[in-house]
């Protein structure tokens, strides 16, 4: 920011992109909360869900990695996930401190369901396509940057 762009109210809350960002991951949050509510799904465990239909078994780290949770969080709700149903946890064979997580029927059965939440979240969002995929890149682009600063800091 040079000096010029500063000005008396640079400091307002709502002149700050963290808090733009903030406050617009919440309203996701919400929304998915009331579309995931008939699956008894939360937003984190449908994040969880959304990388096993993609890879099926990774372990717990790796979930970790791709979601960037940590074990503390991830292992509770995989638990809950798994006594709904969703998921099996299974310890490596050649590793016991290595935990996989598999799809159930259960959890591999739901995946079209989610594809009417995904739609219902598309339009509330009131972007095009091209727009929302816009969009998403602009937001990789920042939190590669802010990870990046994070890391030399």
């Amino acid at each position: 920011m040079t000096a010029n762009e500063t000005t008396d109210d640079s400091l307002e809350l709502g002149n700050q992109l963290c808090f733009s960002v903030y406050s617009t991951a919440h309203a996701f949050t919400r929304l998915y909360t009331s579309l995931l509510k008939s699956l008894d799904v939360t937003y984190t465990q449908y994040l969880v869900l959304l990388v096993l239909w993609e890879e099926d078994g990774p372990t717990v780290k790796t979930l970790g990695d791709r979601l960037a949770l940590d074990s503390g969080t991830l292992t509770p709700l995989l638990r809950r996930l798994e006594e709904a149903g969703y998921v099996n946890r299974v310890r490596a064979e050649r590793d016991q401190r290595c935990m996989h997580v598999y799809l159930t029927e259960h959890g591999r059965a739901v995946r079209p369901e989610v594809h009417d939440v995904r739609r219902s979240v598309f339009e509330a969002t009131g972007l095009t396509f091209a727009e929302l995929k816009d969009l998403q890149g602009r937001l990789e682009t920042l939190r590669s940057a802010l990870d990046s600063t994070a890391q030399r800091g």
